[in-house]
């Protein structure tokens, strides 16, 4: 229901970027850079210096738009998660990892892709059938290869099992692509899986348990919450904590991407660009806490969740919203 796909970097721009040779800390030597990569004992993931985010910073210092290119940098100095698109999966896992790779950093990787995706809301889609996702996520791991590489796994999947709104005869084989997908992810060596688990303004978390395990939750490294949402930190920290306790200890990681001023509360769609938003906690793997593996940005800042409230299509980068996230950022 988030509306968090994807017109994502398709094999054009990842090809662009290993042509170019990323640099060792993910710098343009040729301009002022929008980069600046964290520690790696701090943050170890990848942040692309082509994103979006990047090329508006460009764009504004080109103009002489100091201000609001500063504002961008807030969100294209951080790593964000590659949303792997339908079309040329193995050669974007690939482009993706490789470059992480000569950056010596993880690749953070999305995937979107289940069939009767979204309940035919904004982002709705994915594979055609059971049998073209199997391949599709055949390929992607494919691509990742040997190289280190974080996945979180089907956001909303499971949650919209629970809620109903995809229709009961699809739900034996999610459950059966989920748990295909965890396996085959696994099968890669440095591939850590997160299956996506919902947010913390899920009602009825004891729905969730079964579920999760019935998609593999015990196969992964754990699983994710708050995916494109905007509960904050500490309440996604205790709604992961109650999961975990349900689901043999599993670890989890939470999109802090917009959460810094919490949900928004008036109105319908509240989950589709909310005005007034904020970029929350930077990513990092130093939570603090032995459960929570990571604080990630699964979704890109500024990318629109759908054509709502003025926003163009599901995935689009969206300037004016995205000044908003980082100009509302304490």
């Amino acid at each position: 229901m988030y509306g968090s796909w994807v017109g994502r970097a398709g094999f054009g721009v990842v090809a662009a970027l290993l042509l170019a040779g990323c640099s060792g800390d993910g710098e343009d030597k040729n301009k002022t850079p929008a980069v600046s990569q964290q520690p790696k004992e701090i943050d170890p993931y990848w942040v692309n210096p082509d994103g979006n985010a990047a090329r508006q910073v460009a764009e504004y210092q080109k103009d002489g738009d100091d201000k609001n290119a500063e504002l961008i940098r807030k969100i294209a100095a951080q790593p964000v998660g590659e949303w792997i698109g339908p079309d040329n999966p193995e050669d974007e896992a690939k482009g993706f990892t490789e470059a992480a790779a000569k950056a010596d950093r993880d690749a953070l990787l999305v995937l979107y892709n289940i069939p009767h995706r979204d309940c035919g809301q904004f982002s709705k889609g994915g594979a055609a059938d059971g049998d073209a996702y199997r391949g599709w996520v055949d390929k992607v791991a494919k691509g990742i290869g040997e190289r280190r590489a974080t996945v979180i796994l089907e956001p909303d999947a499971i949650l919209h099992l629970v809620d109903s709104c995809t229709p009961q005869e699809f739900h034996e084989e999610r459950f059966d692509l989920l748990k295909g997908a965890v396996e085959r992810l696994k099968q890669q060596p440095n591939t850590k899986v997160y299956l996506d688990a919902g947010n913390a303004g899920w009602s009825q978390p004891d729905a969730l348990f079964d579920p999760l395990k019935r998609a593999g939750v015990d196969l992964a490294d754990g699983f994710s919450v708050n995916v494109s949402n905007f509960y904050p930190t500490a309440a996604s920290k205790d709604f992961g904590k109650k999961l975990s306790e349900k689901v043999g200890g599993k670890h989890f990681v939470v999109d802090t991407s917009r959460n810094g001023n919490g949900p928004y509360t008036e109105g319908q769609d509240t989950w589709c660009n909310p005005p007034g938003r904020a970029l929350g906690e930077e990513p990092t793997t130093k939570t603090g806490d032995p459960l929570v593996d990571a604080y990630l940005w699964v979704k890109r800042p500024g990318e629109s969740d759908g054509q709502c409230r003025g926003g163009p299509q599901a995935g689009q980068w969206w300037p004016e919203y995205a000044l908003g996230l980082a100009g509302n950022t304490k």
